[in-house]
């Protein structure tokens, strides 16, 4: 009995012993081993994305912009019918049923049901009063001028990361700095959030200035669609820059797509085709042949070139022009746009000096833009010409280029020869304090000589003054451009038959430049047009003096109306936010935001009945509406009626002029 006692008691002490010492090891040696991973179990880690800073136009107004809105999740513990519950939720959020059940299938404590949620369907959750069900703040992007600019402005995808545009181009600077939230799962494996477990608060983004002015933007687009349907082209791509610093003002490609539902549309619509296509630029590439041969001092504009009635053989190949013409001098050979005479400018220059012309101008390699995805386009080596390289360069083919390429080009011979970094971002701010990017304007390199640009200028204007760019005037302004009407390649090698590049690019003042426009009509229906001049030329008209007229840029000719009707403009009083010249600020006055007296009551319409065309866009303009005009000569009705509130406008004003239907 002794022995089995002391046995017993030896037994106890052991198994008190070992109780003893787990206790010490699991309270004192592995204590912080425990204690994290009992923390682990008992909270999670959620992060919430940081609001987006705001995006906007030259002049202030909202590109993007960041709203607070409800995300909802689920606690998978606390849900008797998992498979019933999803098919509710999924019918009030239009989300697939079946990867909702097994999302929550799969999570033990929490899961997503549905990601930054419109008012409506936040609501529409909460009134279904489920178990286990809860909502998280969180940050969501919101695009109010929807389609306008969508392509040079981006979005940003469920993750609130920016995918395209200056969304994704400057996402580092516009996105700011996530929170993170702890959730707490109680005794009863109930989950719950408590502020004391945040422990990280967002940082929100950096505001971006952008040079888009969204009023030109609105009517660049609107005429370029209106000419992609006219013409029932495939697609159209149009620019409008600031030769003086490469400032892009306008960037428009239809068709387009509403940022607030870019999973509605395909990559083909979001694509930025001013950037990222590169095409062959056909005849409006005549004006680098041009230019190469008088840098070279080889050629002078009354110099006389035999066009040989329509066609030349060139290395055992005869290559034909759209017309026949026999003697035409230089300014001719530009203004009528001859193939033949092209190719014996280009002939003339030499192999060497032109695709040394053409690198000075930028071609051949990215200009730097500060928007995704841009293509340098095809340029090859010199060293690699075929024999009929010169001949075919020459006149715009066998070297395809981007439009941000080619206005930039032309943007150089307006600015007296140099070639600018084009560019999209202005300043970035935050709280309303802006701050200028460093290094914009930029000045990249010398294209052509002073004289030269003055030379081309002249040439140029003559295409539109007496030659193939007739359709492009402006009333009151002298133009210079040059246009293009560029074959397609076919897909088997060769040119396709009935395929064709419209395009138009030039600048107005002619004399002094304010604004570079560029636009092109990919595939016209040739049944309805498809020369550069005819279907193109008439956009550039109709988006570049209006615009000329909002910046506050005083005609030049006096001869000429300004608006059909106008006689005698007033002075110009408003101008574009967006940076100058040095040279040119002294011409600038600061955009004058409106204020309750200028109108009839506060936040309601003026009267516009009476003023002149141009006056009617600068006042709407400074109220940041947009015009539609319609008729000649001066107001004489207007939609929303005098004294209406400015909402009701919803962003534009009708004006009737005199003479119009008024329907």
């Amino acid at each position: 009995m002794k022995g089995r006692l002391i046995l017993s008691l030896v037994i106890l002490a052991l198994w008190g012993g070992g109780i003893v010492y787990r206790l010490a090891q699991l309270q004192i040696t592995d204590h912080e081993h425990y204690s994290l991973r009992a923390q682990g179990q008992h909270h999670r880690k959620v992060e919430l994305q940081a609001p987006r800073g705001t995006i906007f136009d030259a002049r202030g107004r909202e590109l993007a912009v960041s709203v607070e809105v409800d995300s909802v999740w689920v606690d998978p513990s606390r849900v008797e019918d998992t498979a019933a519950m999803a098919g509710q939720l999924a019918e009030v959020l239009k989300i697939d049923r079946k990867a909702l059940t097994r999302s929550m299938e799969e999570a033990r404590e929490f899961a997503w049901v549905a990601r930054l949620l419109d008012p409506p369907q936040a609501a529409a959750v909460r009134e279904l009063r489920l178990p286990g069900v809860g909502y998280l703040k969180e940050s969501k992007r919101y695009y109010p001028m929807r389609q306008v600019a969508s392509q040079v402005v981006g979005f940003a995808g469920v993750d609130d990361r920016g995918l395209e545009g200056i969304e994704g181009a400057y996402n580092d600077l516009v996105a700011g700095k996530a929170a993170r939230r702890g959730v707490l799962r109680d005794a009863r494996r109930g989950t719950v959030l408590l502020p004391s477990l945040s422990f990280r608060d967002p940082e929100p983004g950096s505001d971006l200035y952008l040079t888009i002015d969204i009023w030109i933007q609105y009517l660049l687009e609107k005429e370029l669609a209106a000419a992609v349907e006219r013409t029932e082209a495939k697609s159209g791509t149009a620019l409008i820059l600031d030769p003086n610093s490469g400032a892009i003002l306008a960037m428009a490609t239809v068709p387009t797509f509403d940022p607030n539902r870019f999973g509605d549309y395909g990559r083909d619509e979001w694509r930025n085709r001013a950037v990222t296509d590169a095409v062959e630029p056909g005849s409006t590439f005549k004006m680098v042949t041009a230019a190469a041969a008088l840098e070279a001092n080889l050629v002078d504009p009354t110099d006389i070139f035999d066009c040989e009635n329509g066609s030349v053989v060139v290395k055992g190949k005869r290559i034909h022009d759209h017309h026949p013409f026999d003697e035409l001098t230089l300014r001719e050979v530009i203004a009528k746009s001859s193939n033949v005479g092209a190719i014996k400018v280009g002939l003339l220059a030499g192999e060497s000096a032109l695709n040394e012309q053409i690198r000075k101008f930028g071609f051949g390699r990215l200009t730097g833009v500060d928007l995704p995805g841009e293509s340098a386009g095809i340029l090859e080596p010199v060293d690699r010409w075929h024999k009929r390289a010169v001949a075919y360069i020459s006149f715009g083919q066998g070297i395809s280029v981007t439009a941000v390429q080619l206005a930039s080009a032309f943007a150089a011979v307006a600015n007296g020869g140099h070639l600018y970094r084009p560019y999209v971002l202005e300043a970035v701010g935050r709280d309303g304090v802006r701050h200028p990017v460093e290094g914009k304007p930029e000045v990249v390199g010398r294209a052509i000589s002073g004289s030269t640009a003055r030379t081309l200028e002249r040439l140029l204007e003559a295409v539109v003054e007496e030659g193939t760019g007739k359709k492009a005037a402006i009333d009151g302004y002298r133009v210079a451009g040059k246009t293009g009407t560029a074959q397609k390649a076919a897909a088997t090698g060769g040119y396709a038959q009935g395929r064709y590049v419209a395009s138009f690019v030039g600048f107005s003042p002619a004399r002094q430049p304010r604004l570079v426009g560029y636009v092109a009509l990919d595939e016209p229906n040739p049944r309805l047009g498809y020369h550069g001049g005819d279907v193109a030329a008439p956009v550039f008209s109709a988006v570049v003096g209006p615009a000329l007229l909002y910046l506050g840029v005083p005609p030049e000719r006096e001869p000429m109306e300004v608006w059909p009707g106008q006689k005698d403009p007033p002075e110009p009083t408003v101008l574009t936010a967006s940076k100058s010249t040095p040279e040119m600020s002294s011409e600038i006055e600061p955009v004058r935001e409106p204020v309750a007296s200028e109108v009839d009551g506060e936040g309601s319409l003026p009267d516009f009945t009476g003023l002149t065309a141009r006056q009617a866009v600068v006042q709407t303009a400074t109220l940041g509406l947009r015009v539609n005009l319609h008729g000649r000569g001066l107001v004489s009705r207007q939609m929303p009626s005098p004294g209406s509130p400015v909402e009701t406008a919803d962003g534009s004003v009708e004006l009737w002029l005199a003479g119009s239907s008024g329907r």
